[in-house]
């Protein structure tokens, strides 16, 4: 399901001064201090996100849903909608997200193979569902999770819940969850590299906000911030 939220500093905010943002869930944390910062210099702004799965965007946009920016954590998400300028903010990789002090001592990617295992995985609507398919493979296993999430988010309620061992998700996820899970890097030979795609939609009902906000997000100061949350260079 989507998530709504605002950010900004008028109040209200003039209806052509607002910038609707669709963002993968996997962002929703990082751009939110985007949204908070860039606010911050430009006032006039207000940014709204909705955030879900890539593919749930995506398939929101082509149907008309009004947007004004979509970044998403699949360039195959991006390719649905009707875009300029796309242009790779980040990129990223894959990691194991497990219970805080990892319990089970799960170290590969082999050990999620075993049937005591519980292991969760995002849906095909969300970008990271690619992930655990992707990972397996290069690793020449077979993992099959007992859920597939509507979001990266679910997968990580999951595990800090407790009610899955495990699961294939963006580092960026792992940091993010802070104390409540831990992480297993990937070696290289069976890592994925994600690029995560923004664009102004040709759609876009307020498009020099939209490049507004995207100039913002490729600047030093942006790149900056989604450092800090461990996003990797374009």
């Amino acid at each position: 399901m989507a998530t709504t939220l605002s950010c900004g500093t008028d109040s209200p905010a003039r209806t052509t001064d607002t910038i609707t943002v669709f963002a993968a869930a996997t962002l929703s944390t990082a751009f939110g201090d985007l949204a908070t910062a860039f606010t911050a210099s430009n006032p006039r702004f207000s940014i709204t996100f909705n955030t879900a799965g890539s593919f749930t965007l995506a398939n929101q946009i082509a149907q008309g849903a009004p947007a004004d920016v979509f970044a998403a954590a699949d360039p195959a998400a991006m390719d649905l909608v009707a875009a300029s300028q796309v242009s790779v903010f980040a990129t990223g990789r894959a990691a194991i997200i497990v219970q805080a002090g990892n319990p089970l001592g799960i170290a590969t990617v082999a050990d999620l193979t075993d049937p005591d295992v519980v292991v969760v995985a995002c849906a095909p609507t969300a970008a990271c569902g690619r992930l655990l398919g992707d990972v397996t493979q290069r690793a020449g296993v077979v993992v099959t999770p007992r859920s597939l999430e509507d979001t990266v988010r679910g997968v990580v309620t999951k595990v800090t819940l407790g009610e899955a061992d495990a699961g294939i998700v963006f580092a960026t996820d792992v940091i993010a969850a802070g104390p409540r899970a831990s992480g297993v890097e990937l070696p290289d030979d069976v890592n994925v590299v994600v690029r995560y795609p923004i664009s102004v939609l040709s759609t876009a009902p307020n498009s020099p906000g939209a490049q507004a906000f995207i100039d913002f997000v490729l600047s030093p100061n942006g790149q900056a911030i989604l450092a800090s949350h461990g996003f990797e260079a374009p």
